[in-house]
């Protein structure tokens, strides 16, 4: 659209003001930096009459041009921002330099490559520009898409200028991020560390998310999804007996049956454009996760630094300054900060970094490691599984064999495969027992047998036999006592190695176990509290189980069952079996 001399003017004042229709009104008149240049000179080049536009070939010449892209306002001349619709809003193509020393501003070009009707933010020093009216998403009238100055036939969705600097300084370094995060579509960004003059490139996606397709009402409720470790932190996540680091450790609750690909569109929304809830200190929508990791020389000082806190670190003066919120802090040796850069430059070698009265010096070299960014922050879903994003994971119990979690030695592992096996069809304060099934349909009694004379007080029991691989980490077991009892004692730990089980401390004295004495494992043994049951195991080969459900009322027997029994198998899957109960009232 070439620019229209009525939606146009030039005050007295120098300011070039734009007074046409608004964004999304009929007939709104976008348009280039060069088509500004133009009507300029040729205002510039004319005899004033009365009630025109007061500049004419006797005053000051109002533009130069570099480029067809880049427009110079000079002899004071300046758009003016603060009318209706601001001039800057409606110009494109390129870059507008105005003013000198202290007063220089520089907008310069935005052209987004993406699909139509792609929703863009735009943050510039951790803040979302224009939070409340983002101008460039305006559909323009008559058009089905969002995007002002879209040019399908390349590929632009949108086309506009943003301020990178004012007062004679650069904005956060001219530092640019732009981000899609809505609802149902796949996540993007794109970094700008310094825009150039012209027309700054941004490619971004903007495709339907196939695993995303719960709308962001029903999302919003499932709020027992919790990060319950925000920062440093240990997780065994392939069950190597050797920890790794993390930034986050995060509760899908299970208990609810939220899936993993749910767990991931719940992170969708926690970060969604518009999103205030705080994640590390940060409104969801600027939350990207960390970008860069930051080696220091020893502890800071005089105390330790706060993870995701209100004060984020800070580095450098002028040029070489910067601030980055702690995600994780890394004690071990060496001592690692990791951060989400929020202005400025990444901090040098050598150089002090700060929070609050703390501080820390950086590396001698190589201080610094940038970060791949993912989008969303918590990875990618393949719809069963996630492919965690750098340094970020869920509880071990919530993971599963196909996901794959990068640490934050960048080290990308595997749990073993946790699987869930879950008795319903009862009630509560049913008494429910799982164990090993005797290839018969009974309980498997001799499932292991006791190695040591149980008598007295003790804390472990030893086994002959080699502990099944799907063992759950902590649990209970039955010991044949000497009267015939199989007694019931919690475990809190499996040393395979040696086939010990560490038991809760139990004397053994007045009853004691045999050498060779029946053990078996009680995968659950339990009274319910609800509807169903369940535990979680690895499991590593398919297994029968041998499940039994007892309920015995008073006050008049109400409720009161018959023994119930069935087996069922725990595969690759888990498993699962139900109680089909008959009364005994």
């Amino acid at each position: 659209m070439s620019l229209n001399s009525t939606d146009w003017q030039v005050r007295t004042d120098k300011t070039i003001r734009y007074v046409g229709p608004d964004h999304e009104v009929a007939d709104a008149n976008y348009v280039t930096v060069l088509e500004l240049h133009r009507w300029l000179q040729d205002l510039a080049d004319d005899a004033s009459i009365s009630a025109d536009d007061y500049m004419d070939i006797t005053t000051v010449n109002p533009s130069d041009k570099k480029f067809d892209t880049i427009i110079t306002l000079t002899n004071g001349y300046t758009l003016d921002d603060a009318y209706t619709t601001p001039a800057s809003e409606m110009i494109y193509g390129g870059s507008i330099i105005q003013g000198s020393g202290g007063t220089e501003a520089i907008y310069d070009g935005i052209r987004v490559v993406s699909a139509r009707g792609t929703v863009v933010s735009v943050v510039q020093g951790n803040a979302v520009l224009f939070s409340a009216n983002k101008f460039w998403n305006s559909i323009p009238n008559g058009e089905s898409f969002a995007g002002i100055n879209a040019d399908p036939a390349n590929g632009v969705c949108m086309q506009f200028m943003v301020k990178v600097r004012t007062a004679g300084a650069d904005i956060d370094n001219r530092t640019l991020v732009f981000t899609t995060r809505e609802e149902g579509k796949t996540y993007s960004e794109f970094r700008i560390p310094a825009t150039g003059r012209g027309q700054n490139v941004v490619p971004l996606t903007y495709a339907t998310d196939l695993n995303n397709p719960t709308a962001w009402t029903t999302v919003s409720t499932w709020t027992t999804i919790a990060n319950v470790t925000s920062g440093f932190n240990l997780i065994d996540v392939d069950q190597n007996s050797a920890d790794e680091g993390y930034y986050s450790e995060w509760d899908r609750n299970t208990t609810v049956s939220y899936t993993i690909n749910q767990f991931y569109e719940r992170m969708k929304w926690l970060t969604r454009n518009g999103e205030t809830t705080t994640l590390y200190g940060l409104a969801g929508e600027l939350f990207r996760g960390i970008t860069h990791s930051v080696t220091i020389q020893a502890a800071s000082s005089p105390g330790a630094f706060v993870e995701g806190g209100a004060t984020p670190l800070s580095w450098g003066t002028g040029a070489t300054a910067g601030t980055g919120q702690i995600l994780a802090y890394d004690t071990r040796d060496p001592f690692v900060v990791h951060v989400q850069l929020l202005t400025g430059v990444v901090p040098g070698n050598a150089v002090t970094v700060t929070q609050g009265a703390n501080s820390a010096t950086t590396a001698a070299s190589n201080a610094v490691t940038e970060r791949t960014v993912s989008t969303p922050m918590c990875g990618a879903s393949t719809g069963t599984s996630l492919v965690g994003a750098y340094g970020f994971s869920l509880e071990y119990l919530d993971l599963a064999v196909n996901d794959k979690i990068t640490a934050l030695d960048g080290t990308t592992r595997q749990p073993p495969n946790n699987v869930t096996f879950t008795v319903s069809g009862i009630l509560a304060d049913w008494r429910v027992l799982v164990g090993p099934e005797d290839g018969a349909s009974g309980l498997d009694y001799d499932q292991l047998s006791n190695t040591n004379l149980l008598n007295g007080v003790t804390t472990s029991v030893e086994v002959d036999e080699a502990i099944p691989a799907n063992t759950p980490t902590s649990g209970t077991i039955r010991i044949q006592r000497f009267n015939g009892d199989y007694t019931r004692h919690p475990y809190s730990e499996v040393n395979t190695t040696t086939k010990v089980f560490t038991i809760t401390s139990h004397d053994f004295t007045s009853n004691n176990a045999s050498i060779g004495a029946n053990v078996f494992i009680s995968y659950i043994d339990d009274a319910s509290v609800g509807t169903s049951i369940s535990f979680n195991t690895v499991q590593t080969s398919t297994q029968t189980l041998y499940v039994e459900a007892r309920y015995g009322g008073t006050d008049p027997y109400t409720n009161s069952i018959k023994p119930a029994k069935t087996t069922a198998t725990l595969g690759a899957t888990g498993g699962s079996a139900v109680i089909s109960a008959v009364s005994d009232e």
